[in-house]
């Protein structure tokens, strides 16, 4: 039997394995890909494996469509796999044999109850207040009592004495009465494996040592248990994993998580939302996990610090404006023809890369996401005539247009057309206008980019190049 150490029998310390283990009935939401990220970063932390296994089972919500997203979502994050997926469904015959091995070694029994029999049992459970939980009919019945052909179940005879404990490495110590685990069924009477069995088998096969999980599982643990230590009986070799469930993420507002607080695929956030992968990435590593009170972390840092000792107990609150401020660290950091790569896609074909590379060092100063980057990047490639914003419009009523053709005639004399040199030039001419600066500024951009917002009006002049610059003043002079 393993420790929570992960050491076997001998006290030999064992190689490391995690596993991420979704459902491909929707898309990698965010509690997910938090969950892969956990288990990813602690075996990568003890120089372990990390394996993937697609739990598909159910057959009529699994979708390959949702298989390919979760695996594109994954590969997005850099959460890399050490073989290729597992996909459950092609080990049903595995299961089965295993639930027969527990039901030759007398671990399990052939159960006859049919589903109106079990109904009305329970029936009577709710009636009598009483918890719905098998009564173990079949038990101690012999199988031969059964009408001949009759279908059947094999259900884990469970222990009905005594009790279990985990030690779980998030929560701790966690007890549970044997009485209120049942006897439930581990292989359907079609020949199927249920849920209970088919985790605990792969997890088996697969050589998981440490079983990283949300909490929501925490009482899985204490029915897959019995399956392990009654197999261990059997063959040997069947160690207790080291189990952390790790709690939930909750809302800003502390209520369940749901769609309205962020609870969305992986791709809404990196398409809808314009949020980089080395965000998200920083961001979940965060949610439920510190370290003193750093919030930016790269990658190699967080493989170096990440244990399971700093994952807390309550559940984490999802805040969709910190995972933007954290977003836009992000933008300010990356290399700018990668995000000019990003936005052009975003802008579509007017976007030109090149152009878009040379403008990011100034639009990437206050953008938090691509999609503000994109926005902040439109002016670049408007045609004339420049359509304006109700703000930018009003900026050019009363005397504006005449203060820009003032400012037209300046600049169109202006041979050095950097940033430096013009500034020079407009303030030169707000001086002798008896002028602020400002009082030329603003007119000047609602002219050069139809907005009120954008990057400092010099760079912007300079990112246009002098023809355009010239020509949208000109379009806008009285």
């Amino acid at each position: 039997m393993a420790s929570e150490s992960g050491k076997d029998d001998a006290g030999a310390p064992r190689e490391v394995v995690t596993r991420f283990a979704p459902s491909p009935t929707g898309f990698l939401h965010i509690g997910g890909a938090r969950t892969a990220l956990f288990n990813w970063l602690y075996a990568r932390h003890h120089g372990g494996r990390t394996l993937l296994r697609i739990e598909d089972t159910d057959r009529k919500r699994s979708t390959q469509e949702a298989i390919d997203a979760i695996i594109e979502g994954l590969d997005w994050l850099g959460l890399d796999y050490d073989a290729p997926p597992l996909f459950q469904s092609d080990r049903a015959e595995r299961h089965a044999e295993v639930a027969w091995q527990l039901l030759k070694a007398g671990h399990a029994y052939k159960c006859f109850a049919t589903p109106e029999e079990l109904e009305a049992m329970r029936e009577e459970q709710r009636a009598n207040k009483q918890p719905l939980r098998y009564d173990g009919r079949w038990r101690d019945r012999d199988p031969s009592e059964a009408p001949e052909g009759a279908p059947f179940t094999i259900r884990l005879k469970t222990r009905n004495e005594g009790e279990i404990t985990i030690h779980d490495r998030v929560q701790g110590a966690v007890t549970v009465k044997n009485e209120e685990i049942d006897d439930y069924i581990i292989l359907r009477a079609d020949g199927t494996p249920t849920y209970m069995l088919a985790v605990v088998v792969d997890d088996h096969d697969m050589g998981v040592t440490h079983v990283i999980r949300g909490d929501d599982h925490l009482n899985n643990a204490f029915r897959q248990l019995p399956i392990i230590r009654a197999m261990n009986e059997i063959e040997g070799d069947w160690p207790d994993p080291v189990y952390a469930h790790i709690p939930l993420i909750h809302g800003s507002d502390g209520a369940k998580l749901s769609k309205r607080h962020g609870a969305l695929g992986v791709e809404a956030y990196r398409d809808e939302f314009g949020i980089l992968p080395e965000a998200l990435f920083n961001y979940l590593l965060r949610l439920g996990w510190g370290h003193g009170d750093r919030e930016e972390i790269t990658r190699a840092e967080a493989v170096e610090l990440f244990d399971l000792d700093g994952v807390g107990k309550s559940p984490s609150r999802f805040d969709m404006k910190k995972l933007e401020n954290l977003n836009g660290h992000y933008l300010r950091e990356a290399d700018d023809a990668r995000l000019a790569a990003l936005v052009a896609a975003r802008i579509g074909e007017a976007g030109d890369a090149a152009l878009l590379e040379r403008a990011m060092p100034v639009l990437k100063v206050r953008a938090k996401n691509l999609n503000e980057l994109a926005e902040g990047a439109g002016f670049l490639f408007a045609r004339r005539p420049l359509a304006m914003t109700e703000k930018a419009a009003q900026l050019l009523e009363g005397d504006a247009r005449a203060l820009l053709r003032t400012i037209h005639e300046r600049l169109a004399g202006e041979n050095d057309w950097t940033s430096e040199a013009l500034e020079a030039t407009t303030k030169a001419l707000a001086e002798e206008l008896g002028l602020g600066l400002g009082k030329l500024a603003q007119p000047m951009r609602a002219a050069l980019t139809g907005t009120t917002t954008s990057p400092g009006i010099f760079d912007v002049l300079v990112l246009l190049g002098r023809d355009e610059a010239l020509a949208r003043l000109d379009a806008q002079a009285a």
